[in-house]
């Protein structure tokens, strides 16, 4: 399968996906077939006013991806028309899908399910943040900053060589005087 990309307005992601559905649901008599829009989110913890709210965020904000074998030209129009449709990427020119490290990024993320969960972390005896189990694992490289406090780690992400930096959350499992007393 192959993964095309497509910007949408930010924060308009959801009701995108809804009326391209419809749309193409609407125009094809066999429905969507092969195609299905995938939105990856995550789950963060927000403190506001001293209490703790759970709260599910996109992990590329204004992107959305299209899973299909071939673009369609029907499905190119049908999707392009639609109300909150920004650009395919790399441009509406040059549609490609995505493919070498950006892959599999997407597919990394897409293997803990459409809404990843919290990471499990440790600190080791230096402060160093080490990753157990989560979509933060194998990513450890790409962490540019660790607030303890609001347990969120900001990794730098790149999609066809535009790079953002996302928030995601973990949990800490323990903390650790000796790295010898974590492998006993």
């Amino acid at each position: 399968m192959n993964y095309f990309v497509l910007q949408v307005l930010t924060g308009e992601e959801q009701k995108f996906i809804k009326l391209a559905e419809y749309n193409l649901a609407a125009e094809h008599a066999d429905g969507l077939g092969q195609v299905q829009f995938i939105w990856p989110k995550r789950k963060l913890t927000i403190r506001r006013r001293g209490k703790l709210t759970e709260k599910i965020t996109s992990i590329f904000p204004g992107y959305i991806f299209l899973q299909t074998e071939e673009l369609d030209p029907d499905v190119y129009w049908i999707v392009k028309k639609t109300s909150g449709f920004v650009r395919f990427m790399k441009n509406n020119r040059e549609i490609e899908p995505i493919h070498g490290d950006d892959k599999k990024l997407l597919l990394h993320f897409l293997s803990f399910g459409e809404i990843v969960e919290k990471s499990r972390v440790w600190f080791d005896k230096d402060n160093v943040i080490r990753v157990t189990s989560g979509p933060m694992k194998g990513l450890e490289g790409r962490i540019i900053k660790v607030d303890r406090r609001k347990k969120r780690a900001k990794i730098k992400l790149s999609l066809y060589d535009e790079s953002f930096k996302i928030d995601f959350g973990f949990e800490i499992l323990e903390k650790v005087e000796d790295e010898k007393e974590r492998k006993e």
